[in-house]
């Protein structure tokens, strides 16, 4: 999503208590999609920032001072339902994954990945994907990865095939226009099918989307053979 010139440009919050990854992050982001990037350090700060500057998208560390980013990952959602929030922690292990999806965000980075893999983890989650950090991606596709080759579609999800299809390339961070272009069909039409989706699955985000689909192996991941 790229603001149109008329349009000012969108607002970037970062919330993270360490003063050198925050002012790091702010560097790495600033001017990345013709963002204002503010930066926050604790959870009052930023339950602050989000209602004063109410950005459209957020970058929030679970771990800080004087509380959880899950509440305010929570608050974000509240205040503006539209708001793009993307975990940047460095905690990897599933319950926080899981955690900070059901929270509302729409995707997941660790702290050790590089800027390029910030920036478009950043221009990702802008354009609809539901980037999550390859070694977390890795230890969930280990996770959910059946022993033996997938059996067939769990009925009472009962997907369609072009559905199945959407949701694998949910499941890789696609965007809709990129899925469009990819199946050969419109931009609204993979939007209505994402839609469906989630309705059946019972998700809200792209993320959770992608969680259930390999907790429930409705889509088929190709085995590492590195």
């Amino acid at each position: 999503m790229v603001a149109s010139p008329s349009s000012p440009p969108p607002r970037l919050l970062i919330v993270e208590d360490d003063s050198e990854t925050r002012e790091y992050l702010v560097e790495c982001l600033h001017g990345e999609g013709g963002y204002r990037v503010s930066g926050a350090g604790t959870l009052d700060e930023g339950m602050e920032y989000l209602r004063t500057l109410q950005p459209d998208m957020a970058l929030i560390d679970l771990g800080l001072p004087d509380g959880s980013g899950l509440d305010l990952i929570r608050c974000a959602s509240e205040l503006n339902p539209e708001v793009q929030v993307l975990v940047i922690s460095a905690f990897g292990d599933e319950r926080s994954l899981i955690a900070a999806l059901e929270a509302g965000a729409r995707g997941y980075l660790l702290k050790s990945e590089t800027p390029a893999d910030v920036r478009l983890a950043v221009r990702q989650v802008r354009e609809g994907g539901a980037p999550i950090s390859p070694g977390i991606a890795s230890h969930l596709l280990e996770r959910f990865r059946p022993a033996e080759a997938p059996g067939p579609v769990d009925p009472s999800v009962r997907l369609t095939q072009r559905e199945l299809e959407v949701l694998e390339f949910v499941v890789q961070g696609l965007s809709h226009q990129e899925t469009a272009d990819v199946l050969d069909i419109r931009r609204d039409t993979v939007a209505a099918h994402v839609k469906s989706i989630y309705r059946k699955l019972e998700v809200h985000s792209r993320g959770e989307a992608t969680f259930q689909a390999l907790r429930q192996g409705l889509v088929r991941v190709p085995k590492d053979d590195s």
